[in-house]
């Protein structure tokens, strides 16, 4: 069995290869050429899986080591017998930490205040917004949280989120109601359609609507904020500063918001090497479960005693934007049990 994979994802290629033939390639050469003969697929957000890469191939599995999956068209798939899966909670932990990491930060050079006077809004309470949540009132915040969906499945929470921390949810019936919270953060997928979509959510109008001049943060997707009003806002003084992780259109990033966000990162939020280590985990026993192979264990990662330094991410991408996709592909896989300063 032949399996083409992204060879910027740690920690599965020596296990899988006791167990299938491997192609490691970079994204951009994962090619419908390439994968013509290839039985499964596994990427990151970086490979687009539709028809184009697809049609002709042998190809009956994809997974990707992300939670996201608007990389993968799953019509498509499901259409031509393609089986797909992604890693769902693999790195949120790693993000939590990325959010924490940026609002003391924050706090140290006095744009929020932690403490109980102060609102944190927190669109999408999935995987990682549960885990914001709960560290959020660790910090002594208080949480007014906006995800419709789960909103309507609120009594049977404990069991749909296996990392849930807390159970009282202060669910919003409009994202409007978050209008006077101090700090806004987005955890939610990116969709175009269906009842609840997220393309562009943070718009022009919500920016309007803002009465506290939040801190505004987006670890989710780019095309979740609509990117000319969020730079209207901070030149407006809407939103009071801005932690941006995402970006619409990368990795051909705005240099407008670059300069003007206080915090900016290249798409690593969720790089923690426990992260990281746990998607390629959930990769490797759906594709050994459904070829009906040995199971096989990720690796470990290796010890770390250096502190996460979110300012130090942000300078790099400030003085480099061009190198991007370079900064993403090598980024130093930070451990998650580490100081949250440095």
């Amino acid at each position: 069995m032949k399996v083409v994979v992204d060879d910027k994802i740690p920690y599965l290629l020596t296990p899988l290869r006791g167990v299938a033939e491997v192609m490691a390639l970079p994204a951009e050469a994962i090619t419908a050429e390439v994968v013509r003969d290839a039985d499964a697929l596994i990427v990151r957000t970086r490979t687009r899986c539709d028809a184009s890469l697809l049609e002709g191939s042998r190809v009956r599995f994809i997974a990707t080591a992300t939670i996201g999956y608007d990389h993968i068209d799953t019509a498509y798939c499901a259409s031509h017998g393609i089986c797909w899966t992604n890693a769902p909670g693999c790195n949120a932990s790693s993000v939590c930490q990325y959010v924490e990491c940026a609002l003391r930060l924050m706090d140290s050079e006095g744009v929020i205040t932690l403490s109980p006077s102060t609102t944190i809004g927190i669109v999408g309470v999935g995987h990682v917004g549960s885990l914001v949540k709960a560290m959020s009132e660790r910090l002594g915040l208080r949480t007014l949280c906006y995800d419709p969906p789960l909103a309507a499945q609120s009594p049977n929470l404990q069991s749909s989120i296996p990392n849930l921390q807390s159970s009282i949810f202060n669910f919003q019936s409009s994202i409007f109601n978050l209008q006077s919270c101090d700090i806004l953060t987005f955890h939610v997928p990116l969709t175009n359609d269906g009842p609840y979509p997220t393309w562009h959510m943070a718009d022009e109008t919500l920016f309007a609507s803002l009465q506290h001049k939040p801190l505004f943060i987006n670890t989710s997707r780019g095309a979740v904020v609509d990117t000319s009003a969020l730079k209207a806002a901070l030149r407006d003084g809407r939103i009071r500063q801005a932690v941006i992780d995402v970006w619409e259109g990368e990795p051909d990033i705005d240099l407008d918001l670059l300069r003007m966000a206080r915090i900016t990162t290249p798409h690593i939020a969720g790089y923690s090497a426990d992260g990281k280590a746990r998607a390629s985990q959930m990769v490797l026993d759906a594709l050994t479960t459904h070829f009906g192979l040995p199971s096989v264990a990720a690796e470990t990662p290796p010890p770390s005693s250096t502190p996460y330094d979110i300012d130090a991410d942000s300078l790099r991408l400030k003085a480099s934007p061009s190198t991007f996709e370079y900064q993403r592909n090598h980024y130093p896989l930070r451990r998650e049990n580490n100081s949250i300063l440095s």
